[in-house]
């Protein structure tokens, strides 16, 4: 399903879109020896694919980096997620690993050039909205000691009761996946110019590496 936009975002950043599917059930690992085996598969495809020269000028990646121009972020020192992940690959850089889950949709990414969110939904409060952040409003981010003060028109997600993420680079401490969350959200990431046929291909992907490695069900 389609993640419900405010009607301010929309007009501001025609075609913009995200897709929302839930997964429950799942069981996270830190580790599973058929994850890496198939991380090897997928990574010496990427490789075969890919020339990390072109990326920048690729449709997809450039749409990406379009849309981080125009939310005040700078693609070329807070890369768009799937291409970050390519670059590392094709400079014979290790993926980072995180868990069995966040591994899956990295790997997910990866194949798809599309950039993939989790958040356990046990955490959540209500339906997630994306909308423009107000000026002053407070975001602590995964790996982040404090909070900050967004500047106002940033992209955000929020819950019924808190930001959830700043969109489409950034995840929220509170909601993030770890190995206790049974239950979670998977966010298909879009921007202008990313059609939603090509979204639905990639959340088919992200769902499909999740439950085969992570166990669980789609809803």
């Amino acid at each position: 399903m389609s993640l419900k936009l405010d009607p301010r975002l929309s007009s501001k950043f025609p075609g913009l879109s995200a897709r929302i599917a839930y997964i429950c059930g799942v069981h996270i690992e830190e580790r599973r020896p058929e994850l890496e085996a198939f991380r090897k598969n997928v990574l010496d495809e990427a490789t075969k694919r890919w020339n990390v020269e072109e990326l920048k000028d690729n449709p997809v990646f450039r749409a990406y980096r379009d849309f981080f121009w125009k939310v005040k972020v700078d693609p070329t020192k807070t890369r768009p997620a799937a291409e970050a992940l390519l670059r590392r690959v094709l400079r014979g850089n290790p993926l980072p690993t995180i868990n069995t889950l966040v591994d899956a949709y990295n790997l997910a990414s990866v194949s798809t050039s599309i950039p993939f969110g989790a958040f356990d939904t046990d955490r959540m409060r209500g339906e997630p909205l994306m909308r423009e952040a107000s000026p002053g409003e407070e975001f602590l981010g995964i790996g982040m000691d404090r909070p900050v003060q967004l500047g106002g028109g940033e992209a955000v997600i929020q819950d019924d009761e808190r930001l959830i993420a700043v969109y489409p680079y950034r995840d929220a401490d509170y909601s993030k996946v770890t190995a206790s969350t049974r239950n979670l959200l998977l966010l298909t990431c879009g921007v202008p110019g990313i059609g939603d046929e090509q979204l639905r291909a990639a959340e088919a992907v992200g769902v499909e590496y999740i439950t085969r490695f992570c166990g669980g069900a789609a809803s």
